[in-house]
């Protein structure tokens, strides 16, 4: 992360996020987070969900992203909350048409989905999440509780061991997408940013255990490793979850405290378990065969 420079900047260079920080640019952000979630596929790999867009084909959560600036890029007014908490299964279908046998997976939820945050954003919030982070006066924490008080697919919420736990992944996401395409300023600007935790998904988790940052039991490799699917809310599903926070909290203090004792070998002065979250999943991308021998956890999750 030092060597590289990883930052805030870093964002803006993957080539399908948008480049301008603007509110079309939130609007953005906020339709590919409302749909970020169980991009893993039970398909051989010939025939996984991909998509091509201007000369690449992208899988996995690009194929969001790259579905979405398609359809702009077709003339689809797609980002415009007052089209999409109308639109049909249809037209939904043909923006994330596929180039393999397989669709997209849970289609007919994120059409729901659309419906929902759509329809709130018109009635609640003059049809912008802008006006949402308006309303949260600078603050990441009280912009998580908009999101999840307003929006209920965002509701990231389980019962573990007789406790309600609040993992939020797609709430805080949203709000670390938009403070790294702004780079903290203006409307990305949040003076508690540092409180959002990481994004507890299953692609961080694998990367998390290539770097021994998390250790799987031998029974639970075995189970990973044999494809059973694991449901949403379950007690192991948490606990992965839940434990991958807390390597990502013990990552930040480490890596802080390293930072702190060569203060001049870098211009970035502090790490929070956003950027730390950003660099462990894009290494996750970048280097899938280094990370083969280590199985993700299979939820079929509206929540990541």
């Amino acid at each position: 992360m030092k060597t590289s420079e990883y930052s805030t900047a870093t964002w803006k260079t993957h080539p399908l996020n948008p480049k301008v920080a603007n509110e079309q640019a939130i609007d953005w952000i906020f339709l590919v987070d409302s749909l970020n979630f169980s991009f893993w596929s039970e398909y051989d790999s010939a025939d996984q969900y991909a998509v091509s867009y201007e000369g690449n084909t992208y899988r996995g959560y690009w194929t969001l992203c790259c579905s979405i600036n398609r359809a702009i890029s077709e003339g689809v007014s797609i980002t415009d909350p007052r089209v999409f908490k109308d639109i049909t299964e249809e037209q939904l279908s043909y923006i994330f048409r596929s180039d393999t046998k397989e669709p997209i997976p849970l289609l007919s939820e994120r059409l729901a989905i659309l419906h929902e945050v759509g329809t709130v954003l018109v009635e609640k919030f003059g049809g912008s999440f802008v006006n949402c982070i308006k309303q949260a006066e600078k603050s990441a924490m009280k912009l998580l509780h908009i999101i999840v008080d307003n929006f209920n697919s965002y509701r990231d919420e389980h019962l573990f061991r007789g406790r309600k736990v609040q993992i939020y992944k797609r709430a805080q996401i949203l709000i670390a997408d938009i403070w790294a395409c702004f780079e903290g300023q203006g409307l990305g600007e949040f003076m508690d940013i540092d409180e959002i935790t990481m994004f507890a998904d299953y692609r961080v988790p694998q990367a998390l255990v290539h770097f021994n940052a998390l250790e799987y039991s031998s029974d639970l490799l075995a189970l990973l490793r044999s494809n059973t699917i694991i449901p949403s809310g379950d007690r192991l599903e948490v606990e992965i979850r839940g434990c991958s926070i807390w390597a990502v909290e013990c990552l930040r203090r480490e890596i802080q405290t390293l930072m702190d004792q060569f203060p001049n070998q870098s211009k970035y002065r502090k790490v929070n378990p956003i950027l730390i979250d950003f660099y462990v999943w894009d290494y996750a991308k970048a280097y899938p065969e280094q990370l083969k021998d280590i199985p993700i956890h299979l939820t079929r999750s509206l929540y990541y």
